[in-house]
């Protein structure tokens, strides 16, 4: 049987599911990341054919880059989704993912750009 992992913004106004196993998530501490959720993303990533999403009228995609969008609900704020154009998959916020995961933070990257006020102490691998 595949395993399902369901997801939601805050307001519930966006769900989706992504089907089959889900990458190890990684750590992204660049500038972007850090703006747009107020700390670090941590995300895992599915194929696009297995990623289903309900709420379409709530989602919005920022273009933050001439490469890559960010997807968040235009309700409540949620920050969801992460998608480079020229990629088969969309990166899922692990914090959206409801219930247990069974993930791990696999690495952290864009070290070189996160915020003085925290240290990464976990003992993964850092790229800068």
């Amino acid at each position: 049987m595949t395993k399902l992992h369901k997801g939601s913004c805050l307001c519930r106004g966006i769900e989706y599911t992504a089907e089959g196993p889900l990458r190890s998530v990684i750590a992204c501490h660049c500038t972007q990341c850090r703006k747009q959720s107020g700390h670090y993303f941590a995300a895992t990533n599915v194929p696009d054919e297995r990623l289903s999403i309900t709420g379409f009228q709530n989602l919005k995609w920022y273009h933050a880059s001439d490469d890559a969008k960010r997807g968040f609900c235009k309700k409540c704020g949620s920050t969801l989704f992460w998608k480079h154009s020229n990629d088969p998959f969309t990166s899922v916020l692990a914090g959206s993912l409801d219930g247990e995961t069974g993930l791990t933070i696999e690495k952290h990257i864009f070290c070189a750009d996160k915020g003085d006020y925290y240290e990464i102490t976990d003992g993964l691998p850092q790229y800068p």
